[in-house]
């Protein structure tokens, strides 16, 4: 078990909202979140929305919708408020310039006055030479230089920051250890840009000081830039927050993480999801999908696979995340997503499997729906597999099966004819039409006929279905009801003649 935290758990999530978000986001906020609620501490949701290039409104609500879907809540953020706000960065550009100049103003950033131009050059210089990085061309300007480099580009510039040029930065990741970097390998990163606006390396670092934030959690790509931030805090004399980099999701194939580029990827001809809204258009249930990324890189114990939220929260601690990177096992959501609708109350599944039948382009009694929901929960593993399995219930039209369904192996039209003749007669003679009453009578007619089961109800169910395979035989017949059977199997009476 690790330590338990020294101080109050405060923690964020800061997604920007430059398009959907994806499943690797959302196990980060997850799992943001358990710690905050192992804790009780305060879950943060800030929108890092400083990038206005890439902008897109319309990605905010689908974060903060996806998140609630999930039972994501937050304590402090867009919607809540909270005395550490505002919540969108690009609300707190103001802050951003004061320390971005402080910074300046005690020799550790300096302006940079590089043309786009001068910085192509240097790149395709540097890659010549096998290196990367800005070469620190304006670190050291003399006060004349300066002046004519503001005279030049009209006051042009971007604020950079002085990185040490010697020595290394260690970090201490609280699932890893000590992570040290040689600081000859770091670069003088823009903190400020020529627009005004500030780089994701200020703003995390001023906005995680300002709303004290304890502890952060976030995807092992993002190691490289820990040192950066050290440093930075560092520079401004402020204690950097605990932090641990979790494990990457993988694709399927186990090539390359899982992230908002692997959208379109495919598992044996199978599109995989990778944004949020696409699990929820695929029919998987929001208990699934956390229950699901729980396992992804952290074990709850006991050789348990299906657990509550609030077993989770109960046991979340960082000592039981796995740091090797997890293959994102797709089958394993399907497994997940089953279990949790057949333990499902059947009217909530009733609300759920409604629409998506009406989408199919089906009119939904609810009456009939109800009495669906038991013969097609244990048999769907995502809700869009209902149609497959019940729209048979809810057809407007029907058309009889052909002779070739119709007629089973080692069968003829004749004793085709025979059993559904037999089967008119008992059905219509019957006091009740349920399932129970429908298998005593019917059952009796394998023996009477001498076929196999396997033919006297394929027959009926092909007569009254025009499905080979179907929920239980005697059960569907009692939801399709007394007069829509009866009228089928002389359909099928009609076609044989």
């Amino acid at each position: 078990m690790t330590e338990k935290p020294d101080v109050p758990v405060r923690v964020r999530f800061a997604p920007s909202p430059t398009g959907p978000i994806h499943i690797g986001g959302i196990r980060t906020a997850l799992f943001t979140w358990l710690f905050a609620r192992h804790h009780g501490g305060v879950f943060i949701l800030r929108i890092e929305d400083t990038d206005r290039k890439r902008y897109d409104p319309g990605s905010i609500e689908l974060i903060t919708e996806g998140l609630r879907w999930l039972g994501i809540d937050w304590d402090e953020g867009p919607e809540v408020g909270g005395e550490y706000g505002p919540y969108f960065q690009s609300e707190r550009t103001a802050l951003y310039r004061q320390w971005a100049n402080w910074l300046l103003d005690r020799n550790l950033a300096y302006r940079c006055y590089c043309t786009p131009e001068r910085l192509q050059q240097v790149r395709e210089e540097q890659r010549a030479k096998g290196l990367t990085g800005y070469d620190r061309h304006c670190r050291n300007l003399t006060p004349a230089e300066r002046a004519r480099l503001e005279a030049e580009t009209g006051g042009q510039y971007v604020i950079r920051f002085k990185m040490p040029l010697e020595g290394s930065t260690t970090v201490h990741d609280m699932l890893r250890g000590d992570i040290t970097f040689d600081n000859t390998q770091l670069q003088d990163l823009v903190l400020l840009k020529s627009d005004g606006y500030p780089t994701y390396h200020l703003t995390n670092v001023v906005d995680d000081h300002f709303m004290q934030i304890s502890h952060i959690m976030r995807a092992e790509e993002w190691i490289s830039t820990a040192p950066i931030h050290k440093n930075m805090y560092d520079a401004f004399g402020w204690q950097m927050p605990k932090i641990a980099h979790l494990p990457v999701i993988l694709n399927p194939s186990g090539k390359g993480k899982l992230s908002k580029r692997s959208a379109g990827f495919t598992d044996g001809g199978r599109k995989v999801p990778v944004l949020l809204h696409e699990f929820r258009e695929a029919g998987y249930l929001p208990e699934a999908i956390v229950n699901f990324l729980t396992n992804i890189g952290w074990s709850f114990g006991d050789d348990r696979e299906v657990f509550s939220v609030d077993e989770t929260i109960a046991r979340f601690d960082l000592s039981r995340v796995n740091l090797a990177s997890s293959i994102f096992p797709l089958e394993k959501l399907d497994w997940l997503n089953g279990v949790y609708i057949r333990e499902m109350d059947p009217d909530r599944l009733a609300g759920l499997l409604k629409p998506v039948f009406e989408d199919a382009g089906y009119v939904v009694d609810d009456d009939r729906l109800r009495q669906v929901i038991p013969l097609v929960q244990a048999r769907i593993k995502t809700l869009p597999d209902v149609v497959d399995k019940g729209g048979l219930f809810f057809r407007a039209d029907f058309t009889p099966p052909p002779l070739d369904a119709l007629i089973q192996k080692q069968m003829d039209a004749a004793s085709t004819r025979t059993v559904l003749q037999r089967a008119l007669e008992t059905l219509d003679a019957l006091p009740d039409f349920d399932a129970e009453t429908l298998e005593g009578a019917l059952r009796p007619l394998v023996a009477e006929l001498g076929l196999k089961p396997g033919q006297v109800f394929g027959t009926l169910r092909e007569a009254t279905t025009a499905e080979p395979v179907t929920p239980p035989l005697f059960d569907t017949m009692a939801v399709l009801g007394r007069e829509t059977v009866l009228a089928r199997i002389r359909q099928a009476v009609d076609v044989l003649c």
